[in-house]
């Protein structure tokens, strides 16, 4: 497997992102509706933060095994910015597969965000693109 290859050859071009303002709930929808289990949190169009599925599950009281018996109403209790991890590895169009496995490697990450010069999300890659790849 060529780990030099462009990430932009294996990210996700149509990347969904949730603004911060939006209430934890709206996430869970779009990570439901889209089969999803991260998405780049946004303010004016830049990235501010990742949501892992995991994040409102932690909150949410719900099974580890059944991920439908959320409960809605803890959403009230906290928002976006409170539940998202700040600290985003992020990756750029330039970067290469290899980039991308070294930072899964030594974070406890499975997704990031390729991000343009200005902050801006244009793609996003996740340890399963990965695998799918080394599949191919």
């Amino acid at each position: 497997m060529n780990l030099d290859i462009p990430i932009t050859e294996i990210m996700t071009k149509q990347v969904l992102t949730i603004d911060v303002k939006k209430h934890p709930a709206d996430a869970e929808k779009l990570m439901k509706k889209h089969k999803i289990r991260h998405v780049p949190v946004v303010k004016a169009g830049k990235i501010v933060g990742m949501l892992s599925l995991t994040d409102l599950l932690r909150i949410s009281f719900a099974d580890a095994v059944t991920e439908d018996d959320f409960s809605p109403e803890v959403y009230d209790m906290f928002t976006i910015d409170q539940l998202m991890n700040r600290h985003v590895k992020a990756l750029s169009p330039a970067d290469t597969v290899r980039t991308a496995a070294e930072l899964f490697v030594n974070n406890p990450i499975h997704a990031l965000p390729v991000v343009n010069d200005a902050g801006e999300p244009i793609g996003i890659v996740t340890t399963t693109d990965l695998i799918k790849l080394m599949l191919a």
